[in-house]
């Protein structure tokens, strides 16, 4: 990895880390009882922001990194893609700082393997295009983190909880089944031009990712929408950050490769 790309990396960890920290002098809504993983969830919200729109507007400006997933990108992908492996590294120490092992395990093994693929594509400077494609997942991201954000503020019966469920849905199957669909077809195609390694890693990290979005789908549409009634609130002691977990066992989609 580049002297440059490691200090992308670097401060993208720093920032994150800085942004932890610094919302703790912040107040936050007076509902929420479990303040760390309200922060928590909120730098999460950041970092979806910033990576899912960086990659929809570089998709748009640049679509030959769909074209050419491997070698068709240019410079600021990379810096995008290693700004994302700050992030993870960032989120990786926040838990471990405030959760024990066997509450964080679960999302712990996820970033490895996000933190994995990433610096994969930022050392080698192939599949970039692939890792921004998979960045799009943090679009549906953004609606997942709103919606346990408004959960931990006991707002599930507002009208803007209601919205963001739908949005959710919505920004599920556009961003989320869609890219995954696209990348485990890509990859399946292309498996001969792909390291045995990257196709194993790659596609454990799609199959995963994919089941369990499709298991957050179907959860949100029965509990959001089937059962037409406020989502029960989990007390914060069960809540812990699991990857795409329903029970806000905090929801932290981003693939990339993945994750």
């Amino acid at each position: 990895m580049a002297s440059w790309e490691l200090l992308v990396v670097g401060a993208s960890f720093a920032a994150f880390r800085g942004l932890h920290w610094g919302l703790q002098l912040l107040p936050t809504p007076e509902t929420t009882r479990d303040h760390w993983m309200w922060r928590n969830i909120f730098v999460s919200l950041m970092h979806s922001l910033l990576s899912g729109a960086g990659a929809l507007v570089g998709l748009w400006l640049y679509p030959q990194m769909v074209i050419d997933p491997i070698h068709g990108h240019p410079s600021w992908a990379v810096v995008l893609v290693a700004v994302s492996v700050g992030y993870f590294l960032a989120d990786g120490v926040d838990m471990l700082w405030n959760q024990n092992l066997a509450q964080a395990w679960d999302l712990l093994c996820h970033h490895l393997v996000v933190v994995s693929c990433l610096s994969t594509a930022v050392l080698s400077g192939h599949f970039v295009g692939f890792a921004v494609v998979s960045l799009l997942l943090e679009l549906n991201s953004i609606c997942l983190h709103l919606r346990k954000l408004l959960l931990l503020s006991h707002k599930a019966s507002s009208l803007a909880f209601r919205v963001i469920s739908w949005a959710t849905l919505t920004t599920l199957a556009l961003f989320r089944l869609l890219p995954l669909g696209w990348m485990s077809l890509w990859l399946f195609r292309q498996r001969y031009r792909v390291s045995v390694a990257l196709v194993i890693l790659g596609g454990t990290g799609l199959v995963i990712v994919g089941s369990m979005s499709i298991s957050l789908g179907i959860r949100i549409l029965i509990r959001d929408v089937l059962q037409s009634r406020p989502h029960p609130f989990i007390s914060v002691h069960k809540e812990t950050k699991a990857y795409d977990g329903e029970t806000v066992t905090r929801n932290n989609s981003t693939l990339s490769l993945k994750n």
